[in-house]
């Protein structure tokens, strides 16, 4: 390719779209990385409070997203009853995976969110009729491989960090099945209905969840907490990045596919060990790295043969809107439109 052609491919669409694609992932990844250190450094100020801390966020969505909702004037494409199971399994991967900073290192507790895909794997296959190839197994195998290692790290082998490692690794690990239950709900409801009112009712009900569980479970440890500058500050920090996660990472799954989004998300944990070191002065194990390598190499070989995957039932019926497809499957037209949009 000579210099011409080079130029003429910089200035076209295609390529600035690519380029703001993969700006936005690394903006979503930042945020994801933000929203885990704040929720770590929570932990780390003796505040055990995971339920409140996720109140805040759903507050935002739900007013924020709810003005526009309410300003359109439009009836739920979705029964609320749905809405209302999407926010309480929200909830509760939240609850799990904030509660597993207690116990284990940022680093452990980043990367083992990975397991989502698994469990998005197993979901979609008995709930959505959707078939994946053998690639596809095979990079999700590897993903499971490489977490495994990080059991292995966090039972001693390697020195694992946090008071109890092990249990906050089984924290994690429950707390994305209800992740996976939560992404599918979502990705399903956005491919199908409307983004603004999606995200606006998992922030109404997420809401009225966490207040409920709050006032069953964190009720006598908000009266003992003694707040703080830096504890208010953590909240804060905490509640603007994961409005700003709910935000994006929807519209991003939209425009771009699972493809960009997997891999853009997957630098989120190299902010983690780059937290770790300089902020937290703690040695990372060397067989973390040896598990992210082995992460990226699976989320590499899952996420470019993804796109051959596509429900049975959609195939035989010959319409392919009769079947829910997964949103990482869709079209370039849909792309495009989504875009504009």
């Amino acid at each position: 390719m000579n210099w011409c052609n080079l130029k003429s491919c910089w200035r076209s669409h295609e390529t600035w779209q690519t380029v703001y694609l993969l700006f936005l992932g690394q903006v979503v990844s930042f945020v994801l990385a933000l929203s885990s250190f704040t929720s770590s450094l929570i932990a780390t100020l003796g505040v055990d409070a995971p339920l409140t801390q996720t109140l805040f966020p759903y507050f935002f969505l739900g007013f924020v997203y709810g003005i526009v909702l309410l300003y359109r004037r439009k009836r739920l494409l979705v029964s609320w009853y749905w809405y209302l199971l999407l926010g309480f399994v929200d909830v509760q991967g939240n609850y799990l995976v904030n509660k597993a900073f207690q116990f284990s290192s940022i680093t452990s507790v980043t990367l083992l969110d990975c397991w989502t895909i698994p469990w998005v794997i197993i979901l979609t296959w008995i709930f959505l009729a959707t078939r994946y190839s053998l690639w596809q197994l095979f990079g999700a195998a590897l993903c499971i491989v490489g977490l495994g290692l990080v059991f292995l790290s966090d039972a001693g082998v390697g020195g694992g960090d946090g008071s109890k490692p092990l249990l906050g690794d089984v924290l994690v690990v429950a707390g994305t099945v209800f992740y996976a239950m939560s992404n599918v709900g979502e990705e399903f409801c956005v491919k199908k209905k409307d983004r603004i009112e999606v995200v606006s009712m998992i922030g109404v009900y997420g809401f009225l969840v966490s207040v409920v569980e709050i006032s069953i479970v964190e009720r006598k440890t908000l009266e003992s907490v003694e707040w703080s500058t830096d504890i208010i500050l953590a909240f804060v920090g905490y509640g603007l990045s994961t409005f700003m996660l709910y935000s994006l990472a929807p519209f991003v799954l939209k425009l771009s596919g699972a493809t960009m989004f997997n891999l853009s998300i997957l630098t989120s944990d190299m902010w983690a060990v780059v937290i770790r070191i300089f902020f937290y002065h703690q040695q990372v194990d060397w067989l973390y790295y040896l598990s992210f390598a082995i992460v990226c190499i699976g989320l590499v070989i899952y996420s470019i043969t993804e796109k051959n995957h596509v429900p049975v039932s959609a195939v035989e019926d010959g319409n392919s809107n009769a079947q829910y497809q997964v949103l990482t499957g869709e079209n370039e037209a849909s792309r495009n439109e989504s875009f504009v949009s």
